[in-house]
């Protein structure tokens, strides 16, 4: 197990991503924090990994409330001793235009997607450079974070802020042997998600409308699902990644390389 022994915190733990990566990693070995600002997605998702066999804990926190990311950080110390890992992942999805978009929307938006990972980060650095700890710490980004897209004006800012909050804390933290490292997923294969759902004990979400192939727009032919991203993230967490700092990985099954024009399946 590559990080069998390890303490990791996982933000933003509904049963899609965030769960899935919480699930990785605990698959992995780690004993996993799962904090979602929702109580049952925390709740739920700590009691998964326990069922199946892991250690979890389930913790409610705002991660723009900088009181409750201190307390968060404290009581995953109070009880495991330490962090070495945290995976930033707690977001905001979708927006609208410039046009259009309310300023308390974006506000909303930002704090969530770019404050929440910097006191995420900011708290558990500290508890990492204080205990020593030669720690990794994951910040999921997006496609939308690499590529302009019209009525996701608040998404794609704060997603294109990860990118180089990423790079500037990881030449902060460098010389504490902390790395800071992005993955960067896209459009998402949502049947893991659905499962996890019911093996929640919630209801099997239903589809909304009408949505874009994405499928036939990447080069690789299929979407990933969040088990490929939890297989990035514990290999960015592992020892295995002790000289990768300052990088960002992509899991997009090659959408950000493929020339605009091409449609790979048409």
């Amino acid at each position: 197990m590559k990080l069998a022994g390890k303490i990791a915190i996982v933000t933003g733990t509904s049963p899609n991503i965030g769960g899935g990566l919480a699930q990785g990693l605990a698959d992995e070995g780690a004993r996993v924090a799962c904090v979602d600002v929702v109580p049952d997605n925390a709740r739920q998702c700590a009691e998964w990994i326990t069922r199946r066999g892991g250690q979890a804990l389930g913790l409610t926190c705002d991660t723009t409330d900088e009181d409750q990311v201190q307390a968060m950080v404290g009581r995953v110390r109070e009880t495991w001793g330490g962090v070495d890992v945290l995976v930033n992942n707690a977001g905001i999805l979708g927006g609208q235009s410039v046009l259009d978009m309310p300023l308390q929307r974006w506000n909303r938006q930002i704090a969530v997607n770019l404050t929440g990972t910097f006191l995420c980060t900011k708290h558990v650095a500290r508890l990492m450079v204080e205990r020593g700890t030669r720690g990794s710490i994951i910040v999921i980004v997006s496609t939308a974070g690499h590529q302009g897209q019209a009525g996701n004006i608040g998404y794609c800012t704060s997603k294109s802020g990860l990118l180089n909050f990423t790079r500037a804390a990881a030449m902060d933290l460098a010389r504490h042997g902390i790395r800071v490292n992005s993955l960067t997923p896209t459009a998402t294969d949502v049947e893991e998600g659905v499962e996890r759902a019911v093996a929640w004990g919630r209801e099997r979400p239903q589809r909304g409308g009408r949505l874009l192939d994405f499928q036939k727009m990447v080069p690789m032919g299929r979407l990933p699902s969040p088990q490929h991203y939890a297989k990035a993230a514990a290999f960015l967490a592992s020892d295995e990644a002790e000289m990768i700092t300052g990088f960002d990985l992509r899991v997009d099954a090659g959408a950000i390389a493929k020339y605009w024009p091409w449609i790979p399946q048409s």
